[in-house]
């Protein structure tokens, strides 16, 4: 699917002009370059940071900054607008706003891209001329995508699809891959150096993000990893303070681990597999007693006489291995006899043994393998040749021992591909062991090795003390092909016996089972029956392209998570009752992220990034610099001028000056003192405004990202804020946005329906983009940019421009601004765009920018629509003064998301001096009940009479009847009540007493209306009174039935307008009921075949169902 194909760009063109134009004069006059007030305005020490916010408000907002390894797409545009809108609307509230962009550098992407162009380069050339198509002969290889990437679904941690297939991505060698971001071939081989890579991509983002139309402050910009040595300097005070509050420990523990890179392999230096953690087994050793014929000759002279081999079945509930009856295997499955010592050998397939490999298994001590080549079996078996063969299973009560049997259904990718079997507890092994001895025949066994008595090991309440076979014969399961419902029954099972089960045998007899699995699973470790083992809970594959397994290494890691339940309960408590999280969803992510993640290796040795300060050898992971690099925006324009900190900043400050004392004074985690102005030489004017400058930006108020950061990053930011902060400085909030399609499909480079943020702004404009993504969405679900949006946006901002242009110079307009001049139709107008700005304030305060959109823009200019044409109608000019105001309005209200388009009207059609970015938002007074009610009337009477039309002209054209000819000249009478009704008593009393309760809920109301009777005349009524209660109409005066304004005066005020919309109409009557007596009094006259006013007119059908404030009418043909 292709993207759209603009034909005509003049109209884009000039508001592109316009645009330039404005960018220019902000990044010239830096507008967006935002200060704390300075300790001479404030001296330091003498106020809080709250009384600093109280007396000067601000808004500080970040999104995740960007990974350097390719331009910015129209995705991080979608999550950086969320933050742009926020900071235009609090600069308009008279905030100080700041909104600063670093560049994130660390980790393995850039690293392992510039690795692949080394090869690249050597292979085919500097300039790839000796490339030819013919010579790829490898899969394809997936490039380095960006640390950030979109996930499906907020409450699932785990990629359903790798990020290259997602992408769409077959793309073969690195060099295609930077062809494809535009870098000219000659260039390429300069990115074999991971250096360059910084200082080429960062300005791309600038230059983009300026074109965006972006409030960001530069000054504060930086790049991470060492090529910074301030930002190197943070990164090192951070964890060593960490280490010394014991949130950072040393340990071995399982890890997803990359052989080919020989490190851990986390989150962002993965392809696949993101959310996938180790998921640890208890692995049994059933030795073998005798073997099956053919697999005795298969290993005949491959083993030592005195050998021990054992089948390793991995099991995640050791409490049961006394009920095991039987191992399974794969009949198709290859297995491999891995020597493990000279008297010991496993029998699994190899991928277990490559993970095994890692885990002190077949290579001690750390002394890890990096090719498969050096682990191979003595000796290669199928799962055929094994079976009958005779092993002993540790804890069995089948003590003389139990035999090898075929599975179909065992999975060679999980696990070690051999299956205990216990058919007391688990349906699979019991509908399995059914088959098995009902088609013995069949299965090549003999009948009586699948019916070994099936002993009860655990008693449950729902199911009894043989869960299995209760559940099986319950939920009718015939076959072991039946995976639905076996699937359904383990869970049913495994819940039941580990929740609510006791042990009905072994040393922990009567325990619950909960209690005794750890018990069971240490005894059989310690006695040698078995050993712990892990596994990645998924397929994982490394930027290097490497599949990775699980590893038992010593390593860093940040205990997050359940060994510091002190730290991760501060942080479940802090999402749950003070932090602003924008929606449900995201709540309930950060909620069940916290209750299930766990310790994070935070070191790694191959990549980019600042060393560990303690041992040099590692650097820290990129995912663990990264959490609290906000705080750094508030002071690095003092330290530097440039992203390399090779210029320096406001104040003469070294990076070597940068100590750990010294950001412990700057964050507000300890005082000033003597030593430390003369170890740091930093003078103390300096230091306090670096600190004020914190004290005042911080907490940081809105952190936007992507819900896919919620399992990882979003969680470490709160985690490392909490731990090295003092409470008030935690973010205040954090708004996860959903992921960006593109004209309703995922975006994909394969496909063509892909879009850069240069690609957006070059062919639609800043402003047409900015609203085509404000348009989009707004919640955590996936949001949606249309191209065929942003066009029309075009169209209208263009045409809108230019009627704001000419509408000023017309000299048919009023200009008189005395009240006796005043029109009703000028003062609905003010009244509604009054009513408007209010609401556009509501709905960009709660950050619904796409209702926002609505008010500020839609209804603003359909507002503007509805008065020029009753003027018109009316035929009585527009006030100019009243124009400039809508103008001036609409210009403001537009602010925040188009606010190129919005200083072009200010400055250049308004003629204000100074630009509309320092503009506040506009004080105008609350909404008038009474002219609401009065707009709301006219909006509603019109739309009824000319529906009523159009329905009769669409019957009339199926060849139905209708009472009139809609085609021909038509007179319209309009009945209006001059009093209401006896009946209507009962149903005012009715809402009244719904309206006492705070709950006008439709189906309640209409239900009860429903059942009083005279629910055709009675509904309409109900409504009516309903919409003026919805409409800010006090309530005395509704339930008293009075009016909010004159009904008559304001129909006859529309029948000039009715006389135009309405076709073929020759003219108008407005008809007073006077309740009950058949008779009505001509009140107003429009046009012609019309009576004279004060002429009587006998009621028709529709006059009877009129009330006050809901007219009816009728047509006639005249």
């Amino acid at each position: 699917m292709a993207t759209l194909k603009l034909e005509n760009t003049e109209k884009r063109d000039t508001l592109i002009t316009i645009e330039k134009k404005y960018q220019k004069q902000w990044q010239e006059s830096g507008v967006f370059n935002a200060t704390a007030p300075t300790t001479t305005e404030i001296p330091a020490a003498s106020a809080k940071s709250k009384d600093l916010h109280q007396k000067y408000p601000k808004y500080f907002g970040t999104f995740a900054y960007p990974y350097m390894n390719g331009t910015l797409h129209a995705g991080h545009s979608f999550t950086a607008s969320k933050v742009e809108y926020t900071a235009g609307f609090s600069r308009m509230q008279g905030k100080r706003v700041l909104f600063p962009l670093g560049f994130h550098c660390t980790g393995m992407p850039i690293k392992a891209c510039a690795d692949k162009l080394t090869e690249d380069v050597r292979r085919f050339g500097q300039n790839f001329e000796k490339y030819k198509e013919e010579q790829w002969d490898g899969d394809d290889v997936a490039p380095a995508p960006t640390q950030a990437e979109t996930k499906e679904d907020i409450t699932k941690f785990t990629s359903k699809k790798s990020k290259a297939v997602a992408k769409g991505v077959k793309l073969r060698y690195q060099f295609q891959i930077m062809l494809a971001l535009g870098i000219p071939k000659e260039e390429i081989h300069k990115f074999a150096d991971a250096n360059y890579w910084l200082k080429y991509f960062p300005p791309l983002c600038k230059r983009d993000l300026n074109n965006f139309g972006a409030r960001i402050d530069w000054r504060r910009s930086f790049v991470t990893t060492d090529a910074n040595p301030y930002y190197d300097a943070f990164v090192r005070w951070q964890m060593n303070r960490l280490k010394e509050l014991d949130k950072i420990q040393y340990g071995s523990r399982y890890t997803i681990y990359s052989p080919k890179d020989g490190q851990p392999c986390m989150d962002h230096d993965r392809t696949e597999g993101e959310g996938v953690a180790p998921q640890e087994y208890t692995a049994l050793k059933l030795k073998v007693k005798e073997w099956a014929p053919e697999a005795s000759k298969l290993l005949q002279g491959r083993l030592p006489d005195s050998a021990n081999v054992y089948f390793v079945p991995a099991t995640l509930r050791p409490e049961t291995m006394y009920g095991q009856t039987c191992c399974f295997v794969g009949p198709k499955i290859k297995y491999g006899v891995f020597r493990v010592s000279d008297k010991e050998y496993y029998v699994i397939t190899k991928r277990a043994a490559w993970n095994m490999a890692f885990q002190d298994t077949f290579f001690k001590n750390g002394n890890f393998p990096r090719d498969s080549s050096e682990l191979t079996p003595i000796a290669e078996l199928t799962g055929a040749s094994v079976v009958g063969s005779l092993v002993s299973a540790p804890l069995s009560v089948h003590k003389e021992g139990v035999r090898i049997l075929p599975m179909d259904t065992v999975s060679p990718t999980k696990g070690t591909g051999v299956v205990t079997s216990v058919p007391s507890d688990s349906p699979d092994d019991y509908a399995t062991v059914t088959d098995l001895a009902k088609k013995a025949d069949y299965y090549g066994i003999q009948k009586e090795w699948a019916e070994l008595e099936i002993l009860p090991i655990v008693e449950t309440p729902s199911y009894g003390n043989l869960a299995a076979p209760f559940l099986v014969k319950k939920m009718k399961i015939n076959s072991p092909k039946d995976t639905k419902l076996l699937a359904d029954a383990k869970d049913l099972a495994y819940k039941e016996g580990y929740y609510k089960g006791t042990m009905l045998v072994g040393d922990f007899k009567g325990e619950p089972v909960e209690a005794a699995k750890p018990k069971v699973k240490a005894q059989l470790i310690e006695s040698g029956d078995a050993f712990e083992y892990a596994e990645p809970n998924g397929h994982v594959m490394s930027r290097s392209a490497d599949e990775c397994v699980v590893a038992y290494l010593g390593q860093w890691f940040l205990n997050y998570g359940e060994n510091d339940p002190a730290w991760r309960d501060q942080v479940l408590d802090y999402v749950r009752n003070d932090m602003e999280s924008y929606s449900s969803e995201t709540k309930n992510g950060f909620e069940k992220n916290l209750d299930w993640l766990n310790r994070w290796a935070c070191a790694r040795t191959y990549g980019l990034g600042s060393k560990l300060p303690w041992e040099p050898k590692f650097l820290v992971e990129s995912l663990s610099d990264s959490a609290i690099y906000m705080s750094y925006y508030t002071i690095a324009h003092f330290l530097h001028s440039d992203n390399f900190g090779t210029q320096p900043g406001l104040l003469s400050i070294k990076p070597s000056q940068m100590l750990d004392e010294v950001w412990d004074y700057i964050f507000c985690r300890r005082e000033l003192s003597d030593p430390l102005l003369k170890s740091s030489g930093i003078s103390k004017p300096d230091l306090e405004s670096m600190r004020r400058e914190f004290e005042y930006w911080y907490p940081l108020d809105q952190r936007v990202s992507g819900k896919d950061l919620i399992p990882n990053h979003l969680t470490f930011f709160l985690y490392i804020h909490t731990a090295l902060f003092p409470r008030e400085y935690w973010p205040r909030g954090i708004r996860a946005n959903g992921h960006l399609m593109l004209n309703g499909e995922k975006m994909s480079k394969s496909t063509g329906n892909f879009l850069t943020l240069n690609d957006a702004v070059t062919k639609y404009g800043a402003d047409a983009t900015r609203i085509a993504l404000a348009d989009a969405g707004d919640g955590v679900e996936d949001a949606n940019f249309e191209e065929t949006v942003a066009n029309q946006i075009i169209l209208r901002m263009y045409t809108l421009k230019e009627w704001c242009e000419d509408i000023l110079k017309d000299p048919s307009l009023r200009t008189s601004t005395s009240e006796a001049d005043t029109t009703l139709w000028d003062r609905l107008f003010l009244n509604e765009m009054h009513t408007l700005v209010h609401q556009a304030h509501a709905h960009y305060s709660s950050t619904d920018y796409k209702v926002a959109l609505k008010c500020a823009l839609y209804d603003f200019t359909s507002t503007r629509d509805i008065y020029r044409e009753a003027s018109i109608a009316a035929s009585v000019p527009m006030s100019l003064p009243l124009i400039r105001t809508y103008i001036t309005l609409q210009a403001l209200l537009i602010t925040p998301i188009a606010p190129h388009w919005a200083d072009y009207i200010y400055q250049e059609v308004l003629a204000f001096d100074t630009t509309i970015q320092n503009a506040r938002w506009p004080d105008v007074p609350l909404p008038d009940r009474a002219l609401t009610a009065t707009y709301e009337y006219i909006r509603a009477t019109s739309t009824a009479i000319t529906s009523a039309e159009g329905q009769s002209v669409k019957k009339k054209s199926k060849g139905k009847s209708t009472d009139y000819d809609p085609e021909t000249a038509k007179r319209i009478t309009i009945y209006t009540a001059a009093s209401f009704p006896s009946w209507q008593q009962r149903y005012i009393d009715l809402v009244a007493t719904f309206h006492e309760k705070a709950s006008l809920d439709d189906k309640s109301l209409n239900a009860e209306v429903g059942r009083m009777g005279d629910g055709k005349k009675a509904m309409p009524f109900v409504q009516s009174l309903k919409r003026r209660l919805q409409n800010g109409e006090e309530a005395k005066n509704v339930f008293e039935r009075k009016m909010a304004f004159d009904e008559v005066e304001v129909l006859g005020q529309m029948v000039k307008g009715l006389m135009k919309t309405v076709k073929k109409c020759r003219g108008v009557e407005v008809v007073s009921v006077e309740g009950g007596e058949g008779i009505g009094k001509i009140v107003r006259v429009e046009g012609e075949g019309v009576g004279g006013v004060g002429e009587e007119r006998v009621l028709k059908g529709a006059a009877e169902m009129a009330v006050p404030g809901v007219p009816t009418f009728a047509f006639e043909n005249v």
